[in-house]
């Protein structure tokens, strides 16, 4: 596994999960548009952001992650949807693809269904495949998925089971796919971990639960990831 140095962590909103770890230990970095914040541990840092919810805003942040503070990787975690009975409430996951199903350039390039980019064969953008091994290596009670992703908070079971009969998504979430393109594009690894707090039924239950623990599980896995990368 390659040893990274410097890694870049995207949060939505859920930055308290952060905050309640590390504390004093983090520096604020001055950051346009964002709340930034450095975490230097043994043998790595962290350039945590607070990007806000939604595509644009992530995708803004992995940018600003790659292109000022040249991370070698990306990092994100938070609480989703589930779209199956089976991705219930607590459940933890690890993407393995995305579908950005609000993206439709089929009127303009008639051979692209929606939700597919022309630079990818199917909708699905696939995350780093070694970090997803390495995730599961580390963690392997982590549930691979694949993860509908668009600036809509979908909360109604019809419309779950809409997005997962069209896409056999098992998750959705409104940062993914901005984090994955970008990401992919500028040739820097992701990994994204979710816990879910909003089941195919509706409703956030143990919200700050779970998401204080999806962000311990995330940073647990990045540590063995790391202690990994240096043998």
């Amino acid at each position: 596994m390659q040893k990274y140095a410097k890694i870049g962590m995207i949060v939505a909103i859920e930055i308290n999960a952060v905050l309640s770890k590390y504390g004093s230990r983090l520096e604020k970095i001055e950051a346009k548009g964002f709340d930034a914040m450095r975490l230097a541990l043994e043998g790595y840092e962290i350039i945590i952001v607070k990007s806000g919810a939604g595509e644009i805003a992530a995708a803004a942040a992995a940018q600003y992650l790659i292109s000022v503070h040249n991370v070698e990787m990306i990092l994100n975690f938070g609480v989703v949807g589930g779209l199956t009975e089976e991705m219930s409430v607590a459940k933890l996951a690890v993407i393995r693809s995305v579908v950005h199903y609000d993206y439709d350039a089929s009127q303009w390039i008639p051979s692209l269904e929606p939700a597919r980019y022309a630079e990818y064969p199917t909708v699905y953008i696939p995350a780093d495949e070694a970090l997803l091994s390495a995730a599961l290596s580390a963690e392997p009670t982590l549930k691979q998925v694949v993860c509908a992703s668009a600036d809509k908070f979908i909360g109604t079971p019809e419309k779950k089971r809409e997005l997962h009969e069209a896409y056999g998504a098992d998750i959705c979430e409104m940062e993914a796919a901005g984090i994955v393109l970008t990401c992919n594009r500028c040739g820097v690894p992701c990994l994204l971990i979710k816990a879910v707090s909003d089941s195919i039924h509706g409703g956030l239950e143990e919200f700050e639960k779970q998401i204080d623990r999806c962000a311990e599980i995330c940073l647990d896995v990045l540590e063995r990831i790391i202690t990994s990368g240096e043998r």
